[in-house]
This record gives C-alpha cells, structure tokens and sequence, in this order.
C-alpha cells in the first residue's frame, strides 16, 4: 500500500485526552511524566485557544531532562515533583494521578510499581499517548475512573426515578458550555432532574453517584457511551435538529415515566422556541436552502447532526461530510482541501484547517463556520448551541444571516462618493454593449460555476461590467478570452 500523506492532523492524542477529562474535577491533582515544555503546551496553550481557560492549575510536569530520557529513567522526577506537591499543600485534599506522556512511553517509563510509594491511593494511568486518539483516549478514561473510582464504592447505590446522567463533556468539547446548557433544558422539560454532569461538573468523589440515575444522556458520539454501558442503564445521545429533539423529548419522558410532561414541553417549544425556524422556513429565505449547498467537517457528533438536519429536514445540498474520528469512508484533509479548492459550497462547517483551505483557494464567496477544533475560537456563551430545539434555531439563523453577507457583497455602492475618495471610476453602461466570442463566454461561465449557486447571478453581472469596462479602456471591440481571464485574475476568480 502506497503512503500516504498526513497533513493539518484534526486530532489529538490519549494523553490530551487524559489531562482534559481528570483536570476538569477540582479534587484531583495530575503529574506528567513529561518534559516541562509539553505540560506548557496542553496545560496553558491549547485550553486557551479552545476552552479560554488560561491555565489548568491542577498539574504539574515532572520536568523530566536528558538525564531522565538517556537511561536513568524518569521514578526520581516523578518522586521529587511528588514531594514538592505535598511539602507546599498543593496536594490537601486531592486524590493524585500519575499520567504517561508520549515523551515518557517512548523510554517505555511504566509507573505502576512507583505510585505505590508516594500518597496513599495514588494511581497511575498509561495514556497510549503515541497509539490513541483523542476520542478513544477521552472513552477509555472516563471508563477507568469508574473501574478505579466509582464502581468499588458503588454497590449500594440504586437508581433513584427521574435522575439523569449527563455524561462526556470535558475541556476540548468544541462549544460544549452552550450544548450542555441545551441539553440540561431539555431534560428538564421533558420531567427529568440532572443527577451527574460527568466529568465536567463533577468531583472524583462524586464518581460512584454515577450509579443512582436511572437514564444516561450521551453527549457525544464520538467517546462516553462505553461507561454509560459500564452503567447499565437506558442510554440516550443528545440530538439534533427538530425531528431528532422532538423524538429524544419523547423517549426520555417515556424512559422517566413523564410522557405528559414531555409531550406538553414539546408542544410549548413549537409555539415557542421553533417560531423563529417556522417563520424563516415559510419566508422568502426558505426558497434558499433547496438551492444551496454545505460541506461538513467536525466531531462525529456535529458531522451527523448537522448532515441529517441541514439535509433531510432543511433540504439543503449536503456536498460532502467527514467525522472526526474519521469514518472509513470519510475524506481526509488532503482530500477536503482538493475538494475546496476545485470548487467551494456557499457553507462550510469546520476547523482552522478548513478555513485555511477556503483562503488558499480564494472561496471569498463561501461562508465559513467555525464547528470544530482545532482553533482559536472562544465558545464559552450558553447562547450558542448547535444541539437541541435552541441549536436548529441558531443553526438556521446563522445560515440565513450568512446568505444575507454573501448577498450584501453585491449590493451597489455609491460610486460618487468612491470617486471622491479615489476609488474605480463608475462604470456608466450595462453589460452587454460589447460582443463576446465564444470563448470568452465559456471562460467566465467556467469560473461562475466554482461559485456557490446564490451569489452566481449577481457575480455574473458584475463581472460582464468589470470586463467590458476594461475593454473599453483599451477601446477593444469584442471580448476575448485572455481579456476575460485578465479580469477575473484582477477579481481574485
């Protein structure tokens, strides 16, 4: 098999995994076996640029140098760092948590025999840093904490009716603040009452209280349904789109024995919520969607989500779809980039890496939304949901605020007022005046048809004017191909 190129990687590793699902409880305290440039790395950097949280402030590096990785091995660092800790209290109160490192996996530095000499309880965790993902990574620890945490402690605790466990949001969980929100909402209208928020509103010593919920909510499919079946109760994923919503509304009110509750949440949210969905689908916006196309790359989650609403229930053009992890099926970001570039959707739902590609082809016409890490975006507000009722009706609005941008680079301006402060001189007739060759047309059909299909009619007739302007400059009298081409090269087409 030939190799492949890998290039812009979407994930991360079991180690990011490890630290942004533990560090999230207040009760623990972590040490990497790791260089201190790399604990700078995920615990400063990336939380910030994700998460904006600037500083995880309950890990600590072991600092391990040369020495450590050139054969004496990385016990004593570990060791010292541990002491240090607990000499100035950092550790009061605190359950520890050695973690393996890709920097220490590949000198093979197992820990396991070395925890048992410092703090009582202390455990040691392998990351699989250099073979695992961030999504398996995230499924495997949260399975741990339970085998370590919750299920030793857990044998007298019974499901109490009408509890719900919300399970999988941790640091790293693109816009996870406001889906959590959403979700909460949901489960309460439909007669529930929120148990656990795991891991991110939770202690580890809340970990066997795991047990006392009779229903799990899986917030992503990509990592948390292995503990919720370690759990072994009805598990629901948090939905999407209207259908979807309305149909987990219903189960979950069926599974908690609250049907009525549930079916009178569903019929307030329609008169309510959802007026804003009904009015802009019924409006002349709706006639856009049939005609416009979207690319998706994010979380498996939001890459099926966002497909199933935007295609099936909006009926827009769904161009292509890529999960991360990534499906078998799924382009790589090789490929996605290949695909930008031949021709960009009016929408695009992805990462920094497909925001770069969108400049590199010059899609100025494609509207971007940020939907996935990597990047730097803050997505902290609770107003902001793509899950849920609250989440179609932003989605909608989002894409209909963006066919609205895409328009207004069209508009007319005043030229009298450009011609004031130095801008293009006004071009004083329609296109049209001038003969074009058959060749010249299909070089501008051609490039027209990269565009998405809203701005194409607009693009088309402001490009016939920029062209026969310039050929009148140069006092032509039929447009040719290499004068069609000059002009779209000016236009950045």
């Amino acid at each position: 098999m030939p190799p492949s190129l890998i290039r812009d990687l979407s994930d991360t590793s079991g180690y990011w995994a490890a630290v942004w699902t533990m560090c999230t409880m207040p009760d623990v305290h972590v040490i990497a076996d790791a260089p201190v440039g790399c604990f700078n790395l995920v615990a400063t950097a990336v939380p910030d640029y994700t998460d904006a949280v600037p500083h995880i402030e309950n890990m600590t590096p072991a600092t391990i140098t040369e020495q450590e990785v050139g054969g004496k091995g990385t016990s004593d660092k570990v060791r010292w760092t541990y002491e240090n800790l607990r000499a100035s209290g950092a550790l009061d109160g605190k359950q520890l948590i050695v973690i393996s490192t890709a920097e220490s996996e590949m000198i093979g530095a197992d820990l396991s025999s070395v925890v048992t000499t410092l703090g009582e309880g202390t455990r040691f965790y392998w990351s699989n840093s250099l073979s695992e993902d961030e999504w398996s990574g995230r499924d495997r620890v949260l399975r741990w904490l339970w085998e370590q945490f919750g299920a030793p402690h857990a044998a007298n605790v019974q499901p109490a009716p009408g509890t719900v466990n919300i399970i999988g949001p941790t640091y790293g969980c693109f816009n996870s603040p406001s889906d959590l929100e959403e979700v909460k909402r949901l489960i309460t209208g439909a007669g529930g009452r929120i148990n656990l928020v795991y891991p991110m509103e939770a202690t580890l010593a809340d970990t066997p209280r795991l047990a006392a919920a009779q229903v799990n909510v899986v917030m992503y499919r990509e990592f948390g349904v292995g503990l919720a079946g370690m759990l072994g109760q009805p598990t629901l994923y948090a939905p999407f789109g209207l259908r979807e919503t309305t149909g987990f509304v219903r189960e979950l009110g069926r599974l908690l024995g609250t049907t009525d509750q549930a079916e009178a949440f569903i019929a307030a949210e329609k008169r309510t919520t959802l007026r804003a969905v009904w009015d802009l689908w019924r409006g002349p916006q709706g006639d856009w969607f049939g005609t416009t196309d979207v690319g998706i790359v994010a979380g498996r989650s939001y890459a099926e989500g966002l497909a199933r609403y935007l295609g099936e229930e909006l009926g827009m053009k769904v161009a292509f779809v890529s999960a991360r992890p990534r499906r078998p099926d799924d382009p790589d970001n090789d490929q996605i980039r290949q695909m930008l570039h031949r021709r960009a959707p009016a929408f695009v739902f992805g990462s920094i890496n497909e925001k770069i590609y969108l400049s590199e082809a010059g899609a100025k016409f494609a509207r971007f939304f940020m939907a996935a890490f990597p990047g730097p975006t803050v997505r902290r507000a609770v107003g902001t949901p793509f899950m849920g009722y609250r989440g179609a009706v932003y989605v909608v609005q989002e894409i209909v605020n963006g066919l609205y941008d895409t328009l207004f680079n069209f508009l007319p301006v005043d030229q009298a007022y450009s011609m004031m402060r130095g801008g293009p001189p006004k071009i004083e007739s329609a296109p049209g005046n001038l003969p074009w060759s058959l060749e010249a047309k299909a070089v501008l059909d051609e490039a027209l048809e990269k565009l998405p299909y809203i701005p194409r009619i607009s693009a088309s007739r402001q490009m016939q004017m920029q062209v026969e302007a310039l050929a009148r400059e140069r006092a032509l009298k039929e447009i040719t191909p290499d004068l069609v081409r000059e002009a779209l090269a000016n236009a950045g087409m």
